[in-house]
């Protein structure tokens, strides 16, 4: 019972703390409002006089001109004064009205009639008032995926011993978008934690044997219904995004948005591999399918680093990769992994 008692005051205590606050946060809200009617009320005076003037102004050059007697200009100067007078007092009791409202109730009442040029002044206030949050960092679930292959010293892709089309890479991620600049949005820094998975299919039924410190490519004794070796990697990307965006402010959270809008990618990754794996698939003498799996063992380089680039719109873009680092650390020649592929950015 004791318990009970105790988490009901305390319950009741953090219910009248909180409306203590908001009651003084509409206060303060309520007061602000009053001041900026009150220092209206001068202005309406002087934005009448003006008007006067100038519709006076507007009277005696048709009497220069000849349009209408002296008699007919006194008469019509009487008529812009009474009205000036009479909108002098009517904004004025709008005012007055509206004060008196926020005095009592704390919240403007909308079966008043606005004025115009209140409202408008009200309006201005609220958007050059500097918003209380910016929100400069968002996050995204990144995926892609496409075609992979290697480049090495004097050879191109047609020449390469791996199927063009039968090779592919995938990427699973996550990134943070960061603006650079606090009040736009056209440039920002992208980062996070990839898992890529980069896979190679040599042709000609031939897999992957490692001779000392050598690692090359041997034709296997019989036919391979398939033959893989795939790269695993976590990988640190870092892309300076380029591209242009649309301010969104919702309440005092203001953001910058890229939805339909394009955008380029430029950076690079670092990061290590983690697995290694060579999958052989083929019939043995009795006829029975067999499937071979070996992890490790091809002398892969450890470190994982290299260069990386998308050109997209909206959230899906063409994406490029390039490892720097060879794909085998002491061959006689380097590979390198590349990949070609469609990524989402799915923020």
């Amino acid at each position: 019972m004791k318990k009970i008692i105790v988490f009901v005051l305390v319950t009741t205590m953090g219910f009248f703390a909180q409306n203590v606050q908001a009651q003084k946060v509409k206060m303060e809200t309520s007061e602000e409002k009053i001041e900026v009617l009150k220092a209206r009320k001068d202005e309406v005076v002087e934005l009448e006089k003006k008007a006067l003037k100038r519709e006076v102004r507007a009277i005696m050059n048709r009497l220069d001109k000849g349009e209408i007697t002296e008699e007919k200009a006194e008469e019509l100067k009487k008529e812009v004064a009474e009205k000036r007078a009479l909108n002098i007092e009517n904004r004025m009791a709008v005012i007055d009205n509206q004060i008196a409202l926020l005095e009592r109730n704390g919240v403007w009442s909308s079966n008043v009639v606005w004025d115009g040029e209140v409202l408008k002044d009200i309006v201005n206030r609220r958007k050059n008032r500097k918003p209380e949050h910016y929100r400069r960092t968002r996050s995204d679930f990144v995926f892609a995926f496409g075609l992979n292959n290697t480049l090495a010293d004097g050879r191109s892709l047609d020449d390469s011993p791996y199927r063009i089309g039968g090779s592919r890479f995938a990427e699973l991620g996550w990134a943070w978008t960061t603006r650079v600049f606090e009040n736009s949005g056209w440039l920002r820094v992208k980062y996070g934690f990839s898992f890529q998975f980069n896979g190679l299919k040599p042709e000609d039924d031939q897999f992957f044997v490692r001779d000392g410190d050598m690692v090359a490519l041997q034709e296997f004794d019989r036919s391979l219904d398939k033959s893989k070796l795939r790269f695993d990697n976590l990988v640190f990307p870092v892309h300076f995004e380029f591209g242009p965006s649309r301010r969104k402010e919702k309440g005092d959270d203001v953001s910058f948005s890229t939805h339909n809008k394009f955008k380029i990618g430029v950076g690079g990754y670092a990061g290590f591999n983690i697995g290694t794996v060579q999958k052989l698939k083929f019939d043995n003498d009795e006829g029975d399918k067999v499937k071979q799996k070996s992890r490790g063992g091809l002398n892969t380089n450890n470190l994982v680093y290299g260069l990386s680039g998308y050109l997209g719109y909206d959230n899906i873009g063409i994406y490029v990769k390039y490892d720097l680092n060879p794909v085998f650390k002491d061959n006689l020649v380097d590979e390198r992994n590349i990949s070609l592929g469609l990524r989402f950015d799915l923020d």
